[in-house]
């Protein structure tokens, strides 16, 4: 069983562009890299979810949106080892080569009904040959690699191989009591390094408060105007930081972000609030640090039920759940505390759907940020739902594991019927 610093460090990584194209982007370039000759075709087969979360999405660099330019861009560009930042450095002749392609009319993507969540197979032809990778499980795992059928190791490609999340299902023992307890005691050295991601998310949300970005729902609530209600205080400043990193990163901004357990935006979801709410306290790094670490695994340890891609929004609920325990963190709040907090935002937010990734999630991720200071609030004041109320038990981990309840029985249908109503609109793909 991986400990929780190792689940940190490999749950917490950069990525440029929303995750979802960028891994179809990543799996077409580890087969394209494999041919030889121009390329003469594309064929997709994309699980539901990754279709649902990259048609909407800006990709950077591009001043475009969807699946098909995140495509035809990991067929050009030749730089699988980059994984999540395959787009960074992107330059004008990489997407003119990627815009031909699309224009001769070379993709064809398909939905493939699969039981896994996130599945990505991606076949490029070319005049003698035929490439294929699948990413499955996470977005940059490497289920398989081959050249005319033949099988090739991931070794031997750009691309490392690493197991799937599902893989440490039957030994994960997280729980809350335990991720409080390795916050307060790990070396601050050891989690020194999610500062870095710290100051990568404050960049992309100073970037969102400056720019004409999306909705511009952080831009305008930040603003002082006759049409602003927001006042200028503690919550709506953190509210308004956060919600501007997702404006960008929805809207194409090519700068990175950190990634929390697959996802960008909840990365911003669960790490803004706490990074906000340190610079107004005046907390020192080591005190970030440790609320953050705590941010992030408490947003690992719900998407653990969740699940990777969901009918729940990760970053709303998961992320407003992180969010919460990081900023009763730095408030001084108990383990009993955080507790309450957990159960508090898992009672406001345990219904929001998933329904893509576009710009409308800077939307949702205000509605979080709101929904986990109010519950911070709550549990500072030691209040919080009883067992009468709704999905909430009595042990927090009881009422997180509702939450897997919830997706697999009650909302099974959901992603199939939201995909529906996402493609009645035509011309998405």
């Amino acid at each position: 069983m991986a400990s929780l610093l190792e689940i940190l460090r490999k749950e917490v990584v950069p990525a440029e562009g929303c995750t979802e194209p960028i891994a179809v982007a990543y799996a077409v370039s580890l087969a394209a890299e494999l041919l030889e000759e121009d390329i003469t075709a594309i064929r997709l087969q994309l699980s539901g979810n990754i279709i649902k979360n990259a048609m909407g999405v800006g990709i950077p660099g591009t001043g475009q949106t969807g699946l098909p330019i995140a495509a035809a861009l990991g067929a050009v560009v030749g730089r699988s080892h980059k994984k999540l930042e395959i787009l960074s450095g992107l330059n004008p002749a990489e997407l003119k080569l990627a815009n031909d392609l699309l224009e001769r009319g070379l993709l064809e993507v398909e939905l493939k009904v699969t039981p896994e969540k996130l599945y990505i197979e991606a076949q490029v032809y070319s005049r003698n040959h035929m490439a294929t990778a699948i990413i499955a499980g996470e977005h940059t795992h490497i289920d398989f690699l081959a050249l005319d059928g033949e099988k090739i190791t991931p070794a031997k490609s750009k691309a490392d191989c690493g197991k799937p999340g599902r893989s440490d299902s039957e030994t994960y023992a997280g729980s809350v009591e335990g991720i409080f307890e390795f916050v307060r005691n790990v070396p601050f050295q050891d989690i020194h390094f999610l500062l870095e991601g710290a100051r990568m998310n404050k960049a992309i949300s100073d970037e969102g408060l400056r720019g004409d970005y999306g909705l511009q729902v952080g831009k305008k609530m930040s603003q002082q105007s006759a049409v602003n209600l927001f006042g200028n205080d503690v919550a709506s400043k953190i509210i308004a930081a956060t919600a501007a990193a997702s404006d960008a990163r929805m809207d194409g901004s090519a700068m990175p972000v950190m990634t929390t357990a697959g996802s960008g935006n909840q990365g911003i979801a669960c790490t803004l609030p706490v990074i906000a709410l340190a610079e107004l306290l005046g907390k020192d790094e080591e005190m970030l640090a440790r609320a953050l670490a705590l941010s992030n695994l408490v947003t690992v340890h719900i998407k653990h039920y969740i699940g990777r891609l969901s009918p729940l929004c990760g970053s709303g609920i998961a992320g407003g759940v992180g969010a919460n325990s990081g900023i009763l963190y730095l408030m001084g709040g108990s383990l009993a505390q955080i507790k309450f907090g957990i159960q508090n935002t898992i009672a406001s937010l345990s219904g929001m759907i998933c329904d893509g990734a576009k710009s409308t999630c800077a939307l949702k991720i205000s509605t979080s940020t709101n929904a986990a200071i109010q519950a911070a609030t709550l549990a500072m004041n030691n209040i919080g739902p009883t067992t009468k109320e709704g999905v909430i038990f009595e042990e927090v981990e009881d009422t997180i594991r509702n939450m897997e309840r919830l997706v697999q029985e009650g909302l099974a249908d959901t992603d199939a019927t939201i995909l529906n109503i996402m493609l009645s609109k035509g011309g998405v793909l």
